[in-house]
C-alpha cells in the first residue's frame, strides 16, 4: 500500500533546526518523512461496492436475471433463454452481476451455474432505507401542512 506522502523527501537539517516547538517537529515529521501511516478510507470502498450494485441493477435484463436466480440456481443458458440472447451476451450480464457481488458462478465441467448472493442487495437496501426515513419524514410534514391549510380555508357553500 502506498503512503499518501510517499512522494515527499525527508526534510533537510536546516528545516528541522528552524522548527521552534518540539510538538510542531513531531507533527511535521509524520507528514514530511517517507515512513508514514498509510491512509485508509473505508467509506470509499463501501461506496465503490454500492456503485457496482446500483450499476448492475440499472439494467432491466440483469434485474430480471436476479429475479430468476432468487427462485433457484440457473445455468447461463437458462438465464439467456427468456431474453433470446446468446450465451456470450448473457455471460457478460452475469459478469457485471458477479463484479457487483450479487451473483456467484460455479463451473462444473462445461456448465456455468449461477447463484444469487443477497448480501450486497441487503447493503443497498440498508442504504436506501436511510433515505426512505428521510423522505417519509419530509412527506409526512408536507401532508400535515397541507391538511392544516385545508382546515384553515373557508368552505364554499353551493347555491
Amino acid at each position: 500500500m502506498r503512503c499518501a506522502a510517499s512522494h515527499l523527501r525527508a526534510p533537510s537539517t536546516q528545516t528541522t533546526r528552524t522548527a521552534r516547538n518540539p510538538i510542531t517537529k513531531t507533527l511535521n515529521r509524520s507528514v514530511d518523512y517517507r515512513r508514514c501511516v498509510p491512509i485508509l478510507n473505508h467509506m470509499v470502498e463501501y461506496s465503490t461496492h454500492l456503485d457496482a450494485v446500483f450499476h448492475a441493477l440499472a439494467d432491466p435484463t440483469r434485474r430480471a436475471m436476479l429475479g430468476q436466480l432468487a427462485e433457484r440456481e440457473l445455468t447461463i443458458g437458462e438465464l439467456a433463454t427468456p431474453f433470446h440472447m446468446s450465451f456470450a451476451g448473457a455471460s457478460k450480464h452475469v459478469r457485471v452481476l458477479e463484479n457487483a457481488g450479487l451473483v456467484t458462478r460455479t463451473i462444473r465441467g462445461r456448465t456455468h451455474l449461477c447463484r444469487l448472493e443477497a448480501a450486497r442487495l441487503a447493503e443497498a437496501n440498508a442504504w436506501l432505507r436511510r433515505y426512505e426515513r428521510f423522505w417519509n419524514a419530509k412527506l409526512n410534514a408536507l401532508e400535515a401542512l397541507l391538511l392544516e391549510e385545508d382546515k384553515a380555508k373557508p368552505k364554499k357553500v353551493k347555491e
